[in-house]
């Protein structure tokens, strides 16, 4: 079967309020909750797998005043969360549903299971309601609910399940990245051409969500500050601000606000708002340095989202290699490429060098920091295209990097799924000591 990019955008990019881990940790329960309407909620129990955990551990979570942790997430979505709104769950969050999830974490009426062994994105919840209980299960995709359970009884019929049938299933989801493996580099570039006036609609309102974002952390300087702190330097004039620099600080700003549970929504890339941060503003950041019109703009960032997308395929939904530098990463480098005018062999070589340069970040986790590396990848992302315009590119015989983009970013996706296993482990083993420690 064939997609078209309008498949690819309907499948991996879509709006996200606040980290997708903990909010998809808040769906799960707020679906459960919705089969007990008007029921008190007398405890939860929820079952992840290691990279949810990981992801949900320390990152903000909007609307809550800086409050984080799994069984946090879990106890908003239950008490204030609306599971119709999907990756926005939580939009309907106030201060009164808030005091409620604390008074429940309070009590001690929320536990939270690590599936230490467990491959691959999962959500099990299940709530009690007096002699009720209503489970619901998440699975590949952070709003794939593939079964609601009350009292046992699976509830077959409820809008909020995926249907089989359903394109932007798991299983949907499958059929696209076995389809974009296949193609070549030039192959994901002819996509482009097909993106039509509904498609370049939904780009620029990418834009203009994570633009907010971005605007939001100048202004504010939430978290670690890093956008913030880059436009003092700026304007200390103890920097200088090129294109680099404006696309790190676009870029880490957005990433300060978001991690810090500001409630605004990211427009997402492969599953991830940060991603989606990444995907986006560097090659907007850009677009303010060079001449180009809005329409080969809103194409640049159809490439990065496709580009992401081919190496997410690869790599997994969530891995310990950090998505937003290696793959989200790559898609703005091929996207500034395209942007200056770059053709398919200068898109490749900036691609090859992105991934020399980024290919041993790794991922501990969302939190506050993740504003360091969105940085990092943004500035490299600008870098590694220019590189490749002026004929600066990574050989073959370097390391990971391959003959071909395909092949370079493949062997990225062998070391995140093959090779960096125990040392996923190993991080969330760090986590989990500090976690318990006094730090």
């Amino acid at each position: 079967m064939a997609y078209t990019v309008k498949d690819i955008l309907a499948m991996e990019v879509a709006p996200a309020l606040g980290c997708t881990e903990p909010v998809a940790i808040s769906l799960g329960a707020a679906a459960a909750a919705s089969l007990l309407p008007d029921r008190p909620v007398d405890s939860i129990e929820i079952w992840v797998d290691p990279n949810i955990y990981k992801n949900g551990l320390a990152v903000s979570i909007p609307g809550t005043n800086g409050l984080s942790g799994l069984d946090t997430a879990s106890a908003i979505g239950a008490v204030g969360g609306d599971p119709t709104l999907k990756l926005e769950v939580l939009e309907p969050l106030d201060d009164d549903a808030v005091a409620r999830a604390q008074k429940m974490l309070a009590e001690g009426r929320v536990k939270v299971n690590l599936l230490a062994d467990h491959k691959g994105l999962y959500i099990k919840t299940v709530l009690k309601s007096g002699a009720d209980a209503a489970e619901s299960v998440i699975r590949d995709l952070h709003d794939n609910i593939v079964s609601l359970t009350l009292n046992g009884r699976q509830i077959a019929d409820n809008p909020l399940v995926t249907p089989d049938t359903q394109e932007n299933d798991s299983g949907g989801l499958a059929r696209l990245e076995s389809w974009l493996k296949k193609l070549s580099l030039a192959e994901l570039l002819e996509l482009v051409d097909d993106l039509d006036e509904e498609d370049r609609h939904f780009l620029a309102e990418g834009i203009e969500h994570n633009m907010r974002l971005a605007e939001n952390g100048l202004k504010h300087g939430q978290g670690l500050g890093v956008g913030r702190t880059l436009e003092r330097l700026y304007r200390q004039g103890l920097i200088k601000k090129d294109m680099i620099l404006a696309a790190r600080i676009l870029t880490s700003a957005a990433a300060d606000a978001r991690m810090a549970g500001v409630k605004l929504p990211a427009m997402s890339s492969a599953g991830s708002g940060n991603h989606g941060l990444t995907a986006i503003l560097p090659i907007k950041a850009v677009s303010d340095f060079v001449n180009c019109d809005q329409q080969t703009l809103l194409e640049a960032i159809g490439l990065s989202h496709i580009i992401t997308a081919y190496i997410k395929a690869f790599t997994g939904r969530l891995s310990a290699v950090c998505g937003c530098s290696i793959a989200a990463g790559a898609g703005a480098t091929a996207g500034i490429t395209y942007l200056m005018a770059g053709d398919v062999h200068h898109i490749a070589g900036a691609i090859k060098n992105l991934t020399e340069d980024l290919a041993g970040v790794i991922c501990d986790g969302a939190k506050a920091g993740c504003a360091l590396k969105l940085a990092t990848a943004a500035g490299t992302a600008v870098q590694a295209a220019l590189f490749s315009l002026q004929g600066v590119n990574v050989m073959a015989t370097d390391g990971i990097i391959g003959a071909s983009p395909e092949q370079t970013m493949q062997n990225v996706g062998t070391i995140s799924t093959e090779g960096m296993i125990e040392t996923d482990r190993t991080i969330l083993k760090i986590m989990l000591e500090k976690q318990f420690s006094d730090y």
